[in-house]
């Protein structure tokens, strides 16, 4: 994908959705999944992690009631789920076998779809005490660490 291209979905489309949600609801609390890494200076060499602080940014300017930045590093995908990028596929493939001990190495790094989802129902319930959460507010949030 062209950087073009990635900065018009990742920016583009999520701040035309959360433009529109703010103004007709106010009062909601928005969740955005971005990404470990990302830079939040908007300054740094990485395009994606520009373009994903860039997209966190605006959002956390928004009136929403609440705002909040998901993070994950490695998501293991759980109950059958499968991304739609060929390259995690394969990287879910071979890294399979090697998760519970990544997992070991890397505790705090790497989460499932299910600890994302119960600290997303968490967050919207409860609110969190930071409005961006990395890996390890995430698993702490659902109980997962």
């Amino acid at each position: 994908m062209t950087a073009a291209d990635y900065e018009r979905v990742t920016y583009g489309i999520t701040m035309a959705a959360a433009e529109t949600l703010s103004r007709l609801n106010p009062r909601m609390t928005f969740l955005y999944v971005s990404g470990a890494g990302t830079d939040s200076s908007e300054h740094g060499r990485v395009m994606w992690a520009r373009v994903k602080g860039q997209t966190e940014n605006a959002l956390l300017r928004l009136p929403f009631k609440a705002a909040y930045m998901f993070r994950p590093g490695i998501i293991e995908p759980l109950h059958g789920a499968k991304s739609k990028t060929a390259s995690y596929r394969l990287f879910y493939a071979l890294s399979k076998p090697l998760l519970p001990v990544l997992r070991r190495v890397f505790p705090s790094y790497i989460l499932t779809t299910e600890q994302i989802g119960r600290a997303m129902i968490e967050v919207v319930r409860h609110g969190a005490p930071k409005r961006v959460l990395e890996s390890k507010d995430i698993g702490a949030i659902s109980g997962g660490l």
